[in-house]
This record gives C-alpha cells, structure tokens and sequence, in this order.
C-alpha cells in the first residue's frame, strides 16, 4: 500500500489496483497557475521492477525484460480503459473485457490450500513479473466482494485519475468534488450562460 492509497483510503484489498492504475499520470490542468506536469512511474524495465519492489511485490527471479515490460503496460492499459467505464458498463463491454481478458492471461493464477486460511490464488508465474499477478488477485477478490465497481476514473478529460468512491450510494463521479468537479462545473455552468445569450 502506498502513501496515495493510504491518503485516499483505498481498501488494502484493491491498494495495488489502484496504484497500478495510477502509475500514468495524464492529468494535463492548470490549478492555482501550477500546470500540472504528466508523468509515467514506469519509464522502463528497471523503474517496474523498482515500483514491484517498493510495494512487496518483487521477486528475485531475474531482471524485468523489455518484453515483460511490454507485457505490464498492455496490463496497466487494459486496466485504466477497464476503469474508465462505468461500473454498469463494464460488464457489457466486449473490447473492454477481451482487451482485459488478453491483458490478464500472461498472469495465471493457481488455488494454493493454506493452513488456517483455507484455499487463496497465488501466481503461477516465477520470473520478475511474478508479482503483477497480484493485480489479477485483486480483480477476482473485488469482483466477488462488489467493491471492484468503487474504483473509478475521474470523469474530467483533463484528469483520469483513479480513485476509489466512497460515497454511500457510490455515485461520484470526480476524484475530489473541489477539484475537478468544480472545474467541471463551473465550465458547465459558463457554457449555459453563453448559449443564454
């Protein structure tokens, strides 16, 4: 788990999602006069392997390869469209699901029996992208507990952020109201005032 996912709440059970996701950063705003710059955490191989290490998700079963890490963004990019449906449409989407289907399938899970903890997936895998596989654990767990439909992509074109609505009736739409949602508004709001005009 993160900083950003701690300071977000974000469930420990979704927190590596979540992460994931937000490793591309598009936003492309202007807040206070400060543009925000874009930016992507996994710049190569070697800052993969780097993020995979930082969250416990590491293996020491050699380096991250230029196909592998081909490999994690098609996941990373299947996810983030996956996200930014809405939660109704995610299960209807049939480019969205196949291209997520295809993303997934070099991460396959086995049913592992623990003591006192019952049946639990782990990875199949055993080189240096091992870890990523949690990612697919994560989808499954979310899935089956109904909290996967919470996470989210902003709705602002100049954000697509993922975040995680913990909204009673999980309707939100922006990741943070004071932010995109007021910008989002208040162009709403200026756009009717020149067509009243």
């Amino acid at each position: 788990m993160s900083k950003e996912s701690r300071k977000f709440k974000v469930p420990d059970a979704l927190a590596n999602v979540y992460d994931f996701a937000n490793t591309q950063d598009v936003r492309h705003f202007t807040h206070f006069g400060v543009e925000h710059p874009q930016s992507d955490e996994l710049g190569g191989p070697k800052q993969l392997a780097d993020w995979m290490q930082e969250r416990g998700l590491g293996r020491d079963a050699g380096r991250v390869t230029p196909a592998m890490f081909e490999t994690a963004l098609r996941l990373r990019e299947a996810l983030r469209a996956y996200l930014q449906c809405e939660p109704a449409e995610r299960r209807r989407n049939k480019d969205v699901l196949g291209a997520l289907d295809d993303a997934l399938a070099p991460f396959p899970l086995r049913v592992e029996a623990r003591a006192g903890r019952g049946a639990i997936l782990s990875a199949a895998r055993v080189d240096a992208l091992a870890g990523l596989s949690t990612i697919a654990i994560e989808l499954h767990d979310a899935t089956l507990l109904g909290t996967l439909d919470r996470l989210k992509m902003c709705a602002s074109e100049e954000c697509r952020r993922v975040f995680f609505d913990r909204s009673k009736p999980s309707t939100r739409r922006w990741c943070m109201s004071t932010l995109c949602g007021n910008r989002m508004k208040t162009r709403a709001y200026r756009e009717r005032q020149r067509e009243a005009k």
